[in-house]
């Protein structure tokens, strides 16, 4: 689950980041192994950056494939981890899904919770 910070949908699947949905990880996975998998996932992302800022395209791509595997793993890419049928609506506008009525009721509170403080 992502940090309280950010909008989770009623069902859990997702959370919500300027307006865009993105896939929570598996609930059911045991919670050590999802720290174990966060753990591989925090590693891949800095050796990305470490590739990234050294040049370096083949040590950038196997970190990429080292976050795809990590982020599949948490079941944040790839099959859904729900059951129940439903589409996977990763990465769209919370406002063009089935989710938009929901979005509409909490955005207000969302974009005064999110002005500067003075």
């Amino acid at each position: 689950m992502p940090d309280q910070a950010y909008p989770v949908t009623p069902d859990g699947r997702y959370f919500v980041v300027r307006g865009r949905l993105w896939r929570c990880s598996d609930p059911s996975l045991d919670p050590d192994r999802r720290a174990e998998l966060v753990r591989e996932l925090m590693a891949a992302r800095s050796a990305m950056g470490r590739a990234r800022r050294a040049g370096d395209r083949e040590e950038g791509a196997r970190a990429r494939a080292a976050v795809d595997a990590a982020k599949r793993s948490l079941g944040e890419r790839g099959p859904v981890w729900w059951t129940d049928g439903a589409p996977d609506w990763n990465r769209h506008m919370a406002r063009n899904t089935p989710y938009a009525d929901w979005w509409a009721r909490i955005l207000p509170h969302q974009v005064e919770d999110q002005r500067p403080l003075p």
